[in-house]
């Protein structure tokens, strides 16, 4: 089964309510707002992915990763596992 566009949005929905956590509110939701065709809510809600999702993801992930390496890439990685169609 394909994810879709809603599988995505609560998907990367989570990755920053995770680094909310981790960096703040302000950082985490300044970061996933540098990631073109990613639109976030002040609370960290994705409102929208245009482009490819899978890209999207993958920018998400690295700005995080760029700022606190190791601890994003374990953060995430329990996010993954619920979401078994959704590719690294």
């Amino acid at each position: 089964m394909e994810p879709t566009n809603t599988d995505y949005k609560q998907m990367l929905t989570e990755i920053i309510k995770k680094q909310i956590v981790i960096l703040g509110p302000q950082m985490a939701v300044l970061k996933a707002r540098a990631v073109p065709g990613l639109k976030v809510s002040d609370q960290g809600e994705v409102t929208s992915v245009s482009g490819p999702e899978q890209v999207v993801l993958q920018k998400l992930i690295d700005e995080y990763v760029a700022l606190s390496g190791e601890i994003v890439k374990n953060a995430v990685n329990s996010i993954f596992e619920k979401y078994p169609s959704i590719k690294r």
